[in-house]
């Protein structure tokens, strides 16, 4: 199976999905759903975070995990 948006060709495809033909914009719930997608907010700060640690690791994203169910609370 040739794939013309990647310019590849497939052997074995897993799957029943099939890509709409090319210049075909995707369903309008699909695009719904990828807006939503698009507006999710985690609590965690943007960036690239260096820990010397796993454990200094696993502090902060539980933090920020407190903080997100602890605001899901409050405005739930």
């Amino acid at each position: 199976m040739d794939d013309p948006r990647a310019g590849e060709r497939f052997i074995r495809v897993v799957g029943k999905r099939k890509n709409p033909p090319l210049g075909e914009l995707p369903p309008r719930l699909s695009r719904e759903k990828m807006s939503e997608m698009a507006r999710y907010r985690t609590r965690a700060p943007k960036g690239v975070f260096v820990y010397t640690s796993h454990e200094a690791a696993n502090r902060d994203r539980e933090a920020w995990t407190v903080d997100a169910i602890v605001l899901a609370q409050r405005n739930g």
